[in-house]
């Protein structure tokens, strides 16, 4: 069943648990990822990353996302992750996508302020949910897809973070529907333990009365994703590390198996990606 991100994590808010948003460049990742939702009951996110592109082109992968949503046995939101341009938002919603993001969070504040309600003001016409990022998130160069102002010269610090009264200004004047926040998640591999602002998330989610999203959230403890979602994390973005045990199970396949098929090795992902992906719905499920 598609349904929009704002319908999604209205439910997540009522029942205190955060969804997951599983990036899915690959038809195994997106089979995957909508196996496991439908054998847990949980509501799923399906992103499609702009980064992705050079896996499988959103014109290619977007149509296969948007069905399995619609035939899917549970809610399912069809999102654009880290959308670049207005042109590049449109071309989601024709596709069907229900949910886009749009990230000018490299801009100036006020600039960042004017493409968001572009893309507001437009995806309202279609009834789309839009997400937009304030603070800045950081890549560990390791599997991530992102990466501050797209250089890898800014580190890890709290003057990234997101401030929780600049984001009720950013969320009143641009009437989205989530907010992506920076408190110290980074994306890609961990190569050092996370420091998560959980006082920051707390007084944001106060303050702007809507979901929060976490980007960079595979590769967290347990307690870790606790936590965020008790301090109103609704929305949890998660790909690298699925995307490595894939990888580590095709790996472990090939030194084992002599006679090699393609076709085998794309089973052997799944089966991989959906273990890790299901363990992680059942955490943000917060029972």
């Amino acid at each position: 069943m598609l349904v929009t991100l704002k319908e999604n994590l209205s439910n997540a808010e009522e029942g205190n648990f955060a969804v997951g948003a599983f990036n899915s460049p690959t038809l195994e990742t997106a089979r995957a990822v909508i196996v496991a939702a439908e054998e847990l009951h949980v509501p799923v996110i399906l992103s499609h990353a702009e980064v992705h592109n050079v896996v499988n082109p959103i014109e290619v992968i977007g149509p296969v996302l948007v069905e399995f949503a619609k035939k899917a046995r549970v809610p399912v939101t069809v999102h654009l992750d880290h959308g670049s341009t207005l042109e590049n938002v449109k071309k989601a919603i024709d596709l069907g996508f229900s949910s886009v993001m749009i990230d000018a969070s490299h801009m100036h504040y006020e600039d960042n302020i004017k493409v968001v309600k572009e893309i507001v003001n437009y995806a309202k016409q279609f009834e789309i949910s839009v997400e937009a990022e304030l603070g800045m998130m950081t890549s560990s160069g390791i599997g991530g897809e992102e990466t501050a102002s797209g250089t890898d010269e800014v580190s890890v610090g709290t003057d990234l973070y997101t401030d929780p009264i600049v984001a009720k200004d950013f969320v009143d004047r641009t009437e989205i529907d989530a907010l992506a926040a920076s408190f110290g998640t980074v994306h890609g591999i961990y190569i050092s333990e996370p420091y998560l602002d959980i006082e920051r998330l707390k007084s944001i989610f106060k303050n702007i009365q809507r979901p929060v999203v976490m980007h960079g959230g595979s590769g967290l403890e347990k307690q870790d994703y606790i936590n965020v979602i008790n301090a109103g994390v609704r929305k949890i973005n998660y790909y690298s590390y699925a995307a490595k045990a894939g990888a580590l199970a095709v790996k472990e396949y090939i030194q084992k198996e002599p006679n090699l098929f393609y076709h085998d090795l794309t089973v052997i992902a799944r089966e991989a990606i959906k273990k890790d992906v299901k363990r992680a719905m059942d955490i943000f499920s917060n029972k």
